[in-house]
């Protein structure tokens, strides 16, 4: 991981966004973080460069971490973000779920999950209310459905070798709600081959309420980050486009880092 890019509107949620990315990344030397901001006039350059500069001589003061600057003016958000991503080649974004006000709330908590819909990058999302706290505890969910062609074995595993935390593998298919089956012992074998390294723990829910029963389990286990694979018309994806997500993400006390298959 070299590039991590964290958009900042100067709300707190972003804020919090942008400190919990420097308490990740310190010590990554070989890691960049840049503070993106768009503005949507020319007259707001000088201030916008100004105040980046500004949080970004706060964050540096207390964390030891490679940070720039970027500004750029954007019609769309979401379009300049985007575009940041892909010249920059990102290999993460990392921002925060809600906005200082009533509509930057809507604005930037619709924002947010409109990134991840473009997967460009994996997309950390950072709860308003998820303190930092060291990657120890990972969980990534899986349907444990084509495991193989549908898992991001290499960017997963780009990450976990970075932060090196316990693996907890957990099952979130509605399908194996009274028992489990062949195919899902098998699917399970496989993924246990494709996180081998990592001696990943492997647990099955029943999702009455998914999102309740991921955030119970994430507090159980003192899971400190949860990971989702973004799968094209499966149960996770419908999940991330309606409210259920919303509700998730929203009311999770840790972040979420969301990758495409």
């Amino acid at each position: 991981m070299n590039t991590v890019i964290v958009p900042v509107d100067f709300s707190e949620t972003s804020l919090h966004a942008a400190r919990y990315a420097a308490r990740l990344l310190t010590g990554h030397y070989g890691v960049t973080i840049i503070l993106y901001h768009s503005y949507s006039k020319a007259s707001e350059a000088v201030k916008a460069t100004e105040m980046l500069e500004e949080l970004k001589a706060t964050l540096m003061k207390d964390h030891i971490v490679k940070m720039e600057i970027l500004a750029h003016e954007e019609d769309d958000f979401v379009d300049g973000l985007e575009k940041a991503a892909r010249h920059r080649r990102a290999d993460l974004v990392i921002m925060g779920i809600t906005g200082k006000s009533a509509i930057a709330q809507v604005l930037f908590g619709s924002n947010t999950l409109k990134m991840t819909e473009r997967k460009v990058c994996p997309v950390m999302i950072v709860p308003k209310s998820a303190p930092f706290s060291p990657l120890k505890n990972v969980m990534l969910t899986s349907d444990f459905k084509n495991t193989i062609e549908s898992t991001p074995s290499a960017p997963i595993k780009d990450f976990l070798n970075v932060f090196k935390p316990q693996l907890h593998v957990v099952n979130v298919d509605k399908d194996h709600y009274i028992s489990l089956t062949e195919d899902y012992e098998k699917e399970k074998q496989e993924m246990g081959k494709m996180f081998a390294d990592y001696q990943p723990q492997f647990y099955f829910m029943r999702l009455y309420d998914v999102d309740e029963a991921i955030n119970l389990f994430a507090e159980s286990r003192n899971i400190d980050l949860i990971i989702v694979i973004q799968k094209t018309n499966s149960f996770m994806d419908k999940l991330l486009k309606n409210s259920r997500t919303k509700k998730l993400t929203y009311h999770s006390k840790v972040p979420i880092l969301i990758m495409a298959e």
